[in-house]
Parts: structure tokens; C-alpha cells; sequence
């Protein structure tokens, strides 16, 4: 089973980049590759089961479906339902935990799903690169302004 890891430290407090990235209909607000979201059935957002569809900015479209969310371990956990890439049994959960020498945020996204062997290293790649890394890239640039 593939696995990806990406990890960063981002130079403000993680109540602060809890709150922008907490919302799960939220990232077209602070990932440069979505261009846009909705919550299925007019859920709320942070509501166990509820499911987000939405588009990169290239059109691609992916659905995935809220697990878990944490306010007070500053988690959420979630899993693909639909998506271009080859791949099944997407599960990602993305953490942040308080750095208190210098009141800064450790992030760490994290991904497992099944995939044929021979897209495994290019999945990985593109996940950690394009979607893990970009987002973390992303909030840094935010908060250092």
C-alpha cells in the first residue's frame, strides 16, 4: 500500500492555521489548485460523513467525504470517493501540532490508498508534490506576510 508523508513547519501559531485550513469546504481559500468547492445536500462543513466535491483549477473534479475532524488534536481525516487518478481506497488526514519554541505550526499530511504498482511512485510523487507540499507552500506564504 503506497504511502505518502509530507511534513512542514509553518511560522505561525497553530490556532491560526487551524482556523484557515479547519473548514473542509475551505480550500479553495488557501490551495492554489482548487478552483472551487460545495458540501453536498447543504451539510455543514464540519459535519462527520459530509461529503465536498469540487474542481482543480486544470477541471478535474474529485469528491471525498469527511471521516474525522478534531478540533482539540487539530486534525481531520478524509477519503476519496471519486477521482481522475488511478487509485482506490484513498484515506488522508492532515495534523497540526503546536511548536512552542517560537510559537510555530508542524504540519504533517498524510496519505495511504491502493493503486497498481506501476503508477505507485508517480501517485506518491504527485500527491506529496502537487496537492501536500503546494498546500503547505501556500499557508506559509499566507502567514509570512
Amino acid at each position: 500500500m503506497p504511502r505518502v508523508f509530507i511534513s512542514s513547519v509553518i511560522d505561525a501559531p497553530a490556532a491560526k492555521v487551524w482556523e484557515r485550513v479547519r473548514d473542509f469546504n475551505g480550500m479553495p481559500r488557501w490551495h492554489p489548485r482548487i478552483r472551487e468547492s460545495r458540501i453536498e445536500n447543504g451539510e455543514p462543513s464540519d459535519k462527520i460523513g459530509c461529503v465536498r466535491d469540487f474542481n482543480l483549477q486544470n477541471g478535474d473534479r474529485i469528491r471525498e467525504k469527511l471521516l474525522g475532524l478534531s478540533d482539540y488534536d487539530m486534525f481531520f481525516t478524509y477519503s476519496i470517493l471519486e477521482s481522475p487518478m488511478p487509485l482506490t481506497d484513498y484515506i488522508a488526514t492532515m495534523r497540526l501540532t503546536p511548536i512552542t519554541d517560537g510559537d510555530r505550526t508542524f504540519a504533517e499530511w498524510t496519505a495511504e490508498f491502493e493503486c497498481d504498482d506501476e503508477v505507485a511512485d508517480d501517485l506518491v510523487n504527485g500527491v506529496g508534490t502537487n496537492v501536500f507540499q503546494a498546500g503547505f507552500d501556500a499557508l506559509k506564504r499566507h502567514f509570512a506576510r
